[in-house]
């Protein structure tokens, strides 16, 4: 029995595991596009005078964005955005922008696939433990919160790495996921990097982890209190 119990457990942790790693995937996309006018972004370019930067309109550098965005997500096929830049009519975009963000694209729509893929084998562990017979109430919240704990000690971990040095650990992630340098770009001859400087992505990174640290939460003050409620009943 004890050998069952075990197993029953690490499945569990397993699964929840899978579900906490979805739900960082979840704050990825609701910090993106949780808000569908951007406001966060109007915000960010408001602070870092991005306007000014560009010598653009704020409304052209939103109509960029809403376009990069749509992109981005797979609804527009080109990354091609002619408005008014730098006092002229062009392209915003230039052809390194476009090939660092298709692999940007591909990214993001790989980490949705992910999400996909976790949310069903966390469906199936949990149906296997149903057919195991398990005692969810007891399990479940014991198993989130062990996983809750793991990644919880990440979360701080990498949180304190960025704040402590964001430009270097932006740099090696870029470094992770991208196998060449075109993510490098230059100011002085690239608009999309103008428009979203190093700034705007420690906020965004502060963003993503809100949510995320909110996602969790409430599902672990639940998870406690059902483990209190549990040992509360046995001993009565």
């Amino acid at each position: 029995m004890r050998t069952r119990q075990k197993l029953q457990y690490i499945a569990a942790v397993i699964a929840m595991a899978f579900l906490i790693i979805a739900m960082l995937l979840t704050s990825f996309q609701i910090a993106i596009y949780g808000d569908r006018d951007y406001g966060f972004y109007r915000k960010e370019y408001e602070k870092y005078q991005v306007a000014d930067t560009l010598h653009m309109e704020m409304e052209d550098i939103m109509d960029v964005t809403d376009k990069m965005m749509a992109y981005l997500i797979g609804e527009r096929g080109e990354l091609s955005v002619v408005t008014m830049v730098d006092g002229r009519e062009q392209d915003f975009f230039n052809g390194q922008d476009r090939f660092h963000m298709g692999e940007v694209k591909e990214l993001f729509l790989g980490g949705l696939r992910l999400r996909s893929y976790l949310l069903a084998a966390a469906v199936l562990i949990l149906l296997l433990l149903i057919v195991w017979k398990t005692d969810m109430g007891r399990v479940l919240p014991r198993a989130y919160l062990i996983s809750l704990g793991g990644f919880g000690v990440l979360t701080v971990i990498l949180g304190s790495l960025f704040a402590s040095n964001f430009n270097r650990y932006f740099t090696i992630f870029h470094e992770i996921f991208f196998d060449n340098d075109l993510w490098m770009f230059d100011p002085a001859e690239d608009y999309m990097i103008r428009m979203l400087p190093e700034g705007f992505f420690y906020d965004f990174v502060i963003r993503i982890g809100s949510f995320f640290v909110g996602g969790l939460i409430v599902p672990g003050i639940l998870a406690g209190g059902l483990i209190g409620f549990t040992k509360r009943g046995r001993k009565d």
